[in-house]
């Protein structure tokens, strides 16, 4: 059979926003375990948003968003250990690795979640790790009355690029995890 007969009977997959792209496996299981031996010895805090807190722990390097004052501050340099992931997420989404100034560790406890939002307009494109366990990966955007909704399962060791329409155009949210779940998102900054 050949590959073109096989594809009629495949199940296809959601229809992805522009600008938009996953992939499962950018970094090994080697390299995973190894991020996983140092992240949580991280400075992680409980998240903080407009006097509210979120079941999530985070913490920033190269720079931070505060949102009480609506602008980016300088941050402790990104460590050493995370530039191997930085290197995959830039290769995979096509930039310098030095283009990713922003890196945003965040411990997903079981329950924990984010909800409907787009990444603030500081940031550009946004590059994410997931790490070990997996998640539903939420999109949607106004459609006139209604909204256009896509899911992805995004898996341990994928990442996701969101640029172009997908960034700017759609929201995105995790549901509550089931299980532990850690990712790191990296951001490169907008011109000035």
């Amino acid at each position: 059979m050949t590959s073109d007969q096989l594809g009629l009977f495949a199940t296809p997959g959601p229809t992805l926003p522009e600008g938009f792209r996953y992939r499962a496996d950018v970094i090994t299981p080697a390299e995973e375990r190894a991020l996983l031996e140092r992240i949580p010895t991280l400075p992680l805090k409980e998240f903080e948003f407009h006097g509210f807190t979120g079941k999530r722990r985070t913490v920033s390097y190269g720079w931070r968003y505060e949102f009480g004052e609506e602008r980016l501050h300088k941050a402790n340099d990104i460590p050493e250990f995370l530039l191997g992931a930085r290197d995959k997420a830039a290769a995979f989404a096509g930039l310098e690795p030095e283009a990713l100034q922003h890196v945003l560790v965040t411990e997903y406890a079981e329950g924990a979640g984010i909800g409907w939002h787009r990444d603030k307009a500081v940031f550009g494109d946004v590059v994410g790790i997931s790490l070990l366990s997996d998640c539903t990966f939420r999109l949607r955007r106004r459609a006139g009355e209604k909204w256009e909704r896509v899911n992805l399962t995004a898996e341990p060791r994928s990442a996701y690029l969101l640029s172009g329409p997908s960034r700017t155009e759609w929201e995105h949210s995790i549901p509550g995890v089931d299980t532990l779940r850690y990712s790191i998102t990296f951001r490169n900054l907008k011109e000035r």
